[in-house]
């Protein structure tokens, strides 16, 4: 029940057709698209491409290896690793029309030779033991319950000395939730686990852990900069989040930035090594 909510979260009947008239009223050619034309809706986290871009580089990965994104959305994440760092990608999604979107982007920016998707859940990756160099996830394990599974699968599908790397929102220190926020609309698709509790679910299921922050910061700079862009009274740019996030996008923003301040959430950053 609760993956099949999360899915529907996420998913929608008409967000193929949206995404797509977005991409030529943004002044695109949908023959001659770069993958970071498309960072404004397939970069679904925290700070973005810039987020993305920085972690990338932190992590350390090469062109040689291959590459996991757990809950890999539009594949903005993928594109990025097959792109720039020039490596395998592989993007496992609960969503199929994620799936199906990432898939079209992909062939749209010519890259099926270096990424590709697969839908599938967290708890139980379709993919044999051993495979992947390194795992990213980046937003997903908000909606999870069970974390213990999903960090195992992860090292599961690991090699020995594999990175995984997590980039999600965490429970802060003082107590309570307000909803909807961009990862649920109600308690019932959202999970938080604290930094400390993060940090002992890694150990228990093999992982050491190489780096750790708290770029909470981020959280209330880049919700403010976008609420601003909001509330100046000029319409969104026609390719953006808000495609994803619907009509409540500026409620979700608001609650995010009043909880961060509040220490009710924190934006975490860890990059962990599977032992041997």
């Amino acid at each position: 029940m609760s993956e099949r909510a999360v899915a529907e979260h996420y998913g929608a009947d008409d967000l193929r057709a949206r995404i797509f008239d977005a991409i030529p009223a943004s002044g695109l050619d949908m023959e001659s698209l770069r993958p970071a034309d498309l960072a404004p809706v397939d970069e679904f986290h925290m700070g973005g491409r810039a987020a993305t871009a920085e972690i990338v580089s932190r992590a350390s990965l090469t062109a040689q290896e291959r590459v996991l994104d757990i809950g890999s959305g539009l594949g903005g994440l993928v594109r990025y690793l097959a792109s720039e760092v020039r490596c395998q990608a592989t993007g496992v999604d609960l969503t199929p029309e994620y799936v199906d979107i990432a898939t079209e982007l992909t062939r749209l920016t010519r890259l099926t030779d270096k990424a590709d998707f697969v839908v599938g859940s967290a708890l139980s990756l379709p993919f044999d033991e051993m495979t992947f160099d390194a795992a990213l996830t980046f937003h997903a394990g908000m909606n999870i319950s069970d974390r213990e599974t999903l960090y195992r699968e992860a090292a599961r599908v690991l090699r020995t000395g594999g990175k995984l790397v997590i980039y999600d929102v965490l429970k802060g220190t003082e107590p309570g939730m307000r909803f909807p926020v961009p990862w649920a609309e109600t308690s019932e698709t959202s999970y938080l686990v604290s930094a400390e509790k993060l940090r002992e679910i890694l150990s228990d299921v093999g992982f050491s852990i190489l780096e750790e922050e708290d770029r909470t910061p981020l959280v209330l700079k880049h919700h403010k900069q976008k609420m601003a862009e909001v509330s100046d009274g000029k319409p969104p740019p026609p390719l953006g989040l808000h495609l994803l996030q619907r009509a409540n996008a500026k409620e979700k923003s608001q609650n995010m930035i009043e909880m961060a301040e509040a220490g009710q959430i924190a934006l975490g950053l860890f990059i962990a090594q599977l032992r041997e």
